[in-house]
């Protein structure tokens, strides 16, 4: 499934709030310059190799400074890139350009450094049948734009906030005095047709999820012999009930725990530790 932005209806709000955030009052290092109204021209510039993501974004930010702002991809969204490589141009006013520079390029990079994190997981198990999805850690104000770089990596998103499905966690699990009580109220009170998951650490947890007719269990930082037994029991038990593993996921144990025989593996990783990826941009004709 191709990556798909929510709609500017939802991220214009965000892109806006952003925009003002860094313009404030005025941007006092561009308002003295001379011909800050004349048509110029800048070329983004990668810095390091890696998979692209948000020139969509980009070239909104333009937009709503300058409805007239042409922002011209030279790369596809999600394609990798080579260091000194030209990955758009953009052709505005100077005073747009200027303003619009840091926020737009602060998000091409968080975001393409999330692609191209995700990117390194979901190659390590692009020949078994488990999916990669992430999880609710990510940055407040950002979520949106997070889970889509996600996507644009190659991965899949986890539920977006908490009225999209039902997950038990230890704490429900704790607060209501067991799995099997936890599901059965919470059953009774949710709305049709959402999901419960619920999160285990044990083979004993993993039966109490069976019996209650989870839709989604996921094994909790278990070892990969564990893992095993659980993913025989849940198969043999209903196979119809998806199986998440979770839990101290790197790049050197995601492949291990894909041969489990789990459907999905859900980590923060690619969002909680990637790096941004270092863009650029650079006038390359000024105003006469």
């Amino acid at each position: 499934m191709a990556p798909t932005l929510p709609p500017w209806i939802v991220l214009d709000a965000h892109l806006r709030q952003w925009l003002q955030e860094d313009i404030g009052r005025g941007d006092r290092s561009t308002q003295g310059l001379p011909n800050v109204d004349r048509v110029s021209t800048a070329t983004w510039i990668a810095k390091e190799t890696g998979l692209i993501a948000a020139l969509p974004i980009a070239k909104r930010v333009f937009e709503l400074l300058n409805p007239q702002a042409k922002f011209e991809p030279l790369i596809a969204e999600g394609a990798a890139c080579k260091l000194g490589q030209p990955i758009a141009e953009v052709t505005a006013n100077l005073a747009t350009l200027l303003m619009g520079e840091r926020t737009a390029l602060n998000l091409t990079m968080r975001l393409s450094g999330i692609a191209t994190a995700t990117h390194k997981y979901v190659e390590c198990i692009a020949d078994l049948p488990t999916q990669l999805v992430d999880t609710r850690k990510t940055t407040p104000g950002l979520r949106l734009l997070e889970k889509y770089a996600t996507t644009v990596g190659g991965g899949v998103n986890h539920r977006v906030g908490l009225d999209d499905a039902v997950m038990i966690k230890d704490n429900h699990i704790a607060a209501a005095g067991g799995i099997n009580v936890a599901i059965d109220s919470i059953r009774r009170a949710m709305p049709y047709p959402l999901t419960i998951e619920v999160e285990t650490e044990s083979l004993e947890q993993v039966t109490e999820a069976i019996e209650s007719q989870a839709d989604i269990i996921m094994l909790d930082n278990m070892s990969p012999e564990l893992m095993r037994q659980a993913v025989a029991m849940i198969r043999s038990a209903n196979p119809r009930i998806k199986i998440e593993a979770s839990g101290n996921i790197t790049l050197t144990t995601i492949r291990q725990v894909a041969e489990t025989g789990v459907d999905y593996i859900s980590t923060s990783a690619p969002i909680t530790r990637s790096h941004w990826l270092d863009l650029s941009m650079r006038i390359v004709k000024f105003p006469s």
